[in-house]
């Protein structure tokens, strides 16, 4: 297993080829970079692939007493720096195309290309006052009833009736089991996304690239107001959250679409 230490926190990663451009994945909320299976396969023979796990999550360490969306943001960015990666292509699913945004906000010098996956569907977008208290009720929910708070989430919001079983099962679990202080200590966080977003969309300096998956639609009057430097939406059918598990040709054939038109107006440095 390799490792990057990331504010004390040990943060695991792998790197699969070689190419003129990095594809560097980052996974979403309480998974890991074993979902990339697929596309690690598929891009590796053309591009330098690196995944990592987020801290929490995974092979990296829960050794963190305060756990944020921002240091999670920052581990993005210590994997970019101490590989010395270059002509990065960052992608992201779920939370992960939330950190990669404000990673690219932060340290946007070796980046050139980014493409998100069922994410920004109402970009920077608030959620409306009626749903308030329905959020106060899930953080605490989440204090007393942590996992059985996830598992409700994840069939309510990412999953349908429709998906397969086992996508299904698997999610389930993962959520159930996912480490509890990172997991109560950064929900509150997911809830004050839209401010995020709102301070990093100036901040990005390409093209805001989307793979979003039609069980939930696309709020594009969001993209068209908030992205700045242009966005690409590219539609999946598909009946959940997880394209990579339910649908990976189709994801890989719409990702490989993406990073083409992304190297057609880069010059690899």
């Amino acid at each position: 297993m390799n490792t990057i230490i990331s504010n004390g926190t040990p943060i695991s990663y792998h790197i699969y080829g070689s190419g003129p451009a990095t594809l560097l994945f980052v996974h979403g909320s309480f998974i890991d970079q074993t979902y990339w299976k697929e596309q690690v396969s598929f891009f590796k023979e053309k591009y330098k692939v690196v995944t990592m796990d987020l801290a929490g999550h995974g092979e990296s360490g829960t050794n963190r007493d305060t756990w944020t969306l921002h240091g999670m943001a920052d581990d993005v960015v210590i994997v970019i720096r101490e590989l010395q990666l270059e002509n990065v292509i960052l992608v992201g699913h779920s939370l992960g195309a939330n950190l990669i945004l404000m990673a690219a906000a932060q340290y946007p010098g070796s980046v050139i290309g980014f493409i998100a996956i069922d994410n920004f569907k109402n970009l920077a977008t608030p959620l409306p006052r009626e749903y308030e208290s329905q959020v106060a009720a899930i953080i605490e929910s989440s204090k007393v009833a942590y996992a059985d708070t996830n598992e409700h989430y994840a069939r309510m919001v990412l999953l349908t009736p429709t998906t397969p079983r086992w996508i299904t099962d698997k999610i389930v679990a993962a959520y159930r089991n996912s480490y509890e202080p990172m997991g109560r200590q950064t929900l509150p966080q997911f809830f004050e996304m839209d401010r995020i977003e709102r301070e990093c969309m100036p901040l990005l300096r390409v093209r805001m690239n989307l793979i979003n998956v039609n069980y939930m639609p696309t709020n594009v009057a969001a993209l068209e107001k908030h992205a700045v430097n242009g966005y690409a939406l590219i539609t999946l059918a598909g009946t959940c959250h997880y394209p990579m598990l339910e649908s990976p040709k189709a994801l890989n054939e719409a990702l490989d679409e993406v990073i083409d038109s992304v190297l057609e107006v880069n010059v690899m440095r």
